[in-house]
């Protein structure tokens, strides 16, 4: 039932590490998902903090989702939301937003952690190039779910027969766990890509272990039983396809002449910058192959 095992590659963002679990060379997207980023958890002593500075995004959208800690979000259409645990900012990008991630200036005199997942979504083809949106969910529009040695929230999407308030332009599903050692629980039913990462503890599938920092990307539709060997915090995601896409820096695209586009237009300073945070900007990157040496 499991047809590959990811392991995340540490990437250093300026100062906070991320593990990059997708796109991987063997596995570019799962259902819609095109890139999950799993931050930290990393700790913070006073005066330090997350700087991510403005830059672009096409065609997608960004899913980020906390553990611990608080963030910063302002984008090009004038939203300022701090995000906080089991709350959601759900950003579409369309035809073009840029957008900042940072840790709130008044935070900094105090010790923090930030703990996350970022996921992208990649937009179906006919709504590519809709007008940008940003939404923000409080835990109160995700369903969430106990039992037993079980307690897991709807992020986005629709499982179970529950669907979060999240606004989503394709078919999917994406629920963080919450077990306890000895719990069991299966993935969803009626998606044909789905998979599995483990944030924290360890889990077994099909007589198997798995750690944290790990995904399991299942055959088809597959459900198999999920067992927790120690507490674990895993978060299950899948849903339909949406066909080719082309990935190159934050631009996603199922034309490799968008993203030339876009590139053009960001560097020629036609993107606005966020009300709030237009001092800098993270500039094009000089040094990533063509996109289209990388379909999708």
């Amino acid at each position: 039932m499991i047809d590959l095992v990811i392991d995340a590659r540490r990437k250093d963002l300026g100062g906070f590490e991320v593990g990059r679990i997708l796109p991987f060379a063997k596995r570019r997207m799962v259902g819609p998902f095109i890139f999950l980023d799993h931050m930290g958890p990393a700790a913070f002593a006073p005066g330090e903090g997350i700087n991510v500075r403005p830059h672009p995004h096409i065609g997608l959208s960004t899913v980020t989702y906390l553990f611990e800690g608080e963030i910063l979000h302002r984008d090009s259409l004038g939203s300022t939301q701090a995000i906080r645990p089991g709350e959601v900012n759900w950003m579409t990008a369309g035809q073009g937003i840029v957008h900042s991630e940072r840790t709130d200036p008044t935070l900094l005199s105090q010790s923090r952690r930030a703990h996350g997942l970022q996921a992208w979504v990649a937009l179906p083809e006919a709504d590519e190039e809709i007008e940008p949106a940003f939404a923000h969910h409080p835990e109160a529009d995700l369903p969430s779910y106990e039992t037993g040695g079980l307690w897991a929230r709807l992020i986005a999407g629709s499982a179970y027969g529950v669907a979060a308030k999240v606004k989503t332009h394709s078919p999917l599903y994406y629920i963080h766990w919450e077990l306890k050692a000895g719990t069991r629980c299966a993935p969803p039913e009626g998606y044909p890509e789905n998979a599995l990462y483990v944030v924290r503890g360890e889990i077994e599938v099909e007589g198997r272990t798995f750690h944290a920092g790990q995904m399991l990307v299942l055959s088809g539709n597959q459900r198999p039983t999920v067992t927790a060997i120690t507490d674990a915090t895993v978060a299950a995601l899948g849903g339909e396809p949406v066909g080719p896409r082309h990935i190159w820096w934050n631009l996603v695209s199922s034309s490799s002449e968008r993203i030339e586009q876009a590139k053009a237009d960001w560097a020629a300073g036609r993107m606005t910058l966020p009300p709030g945070d237009d001092q800098e900007f993270i500039p094009l990157p000089e040094d990533l192959p063509p996109p289209a040496a990388q379909p999708l």
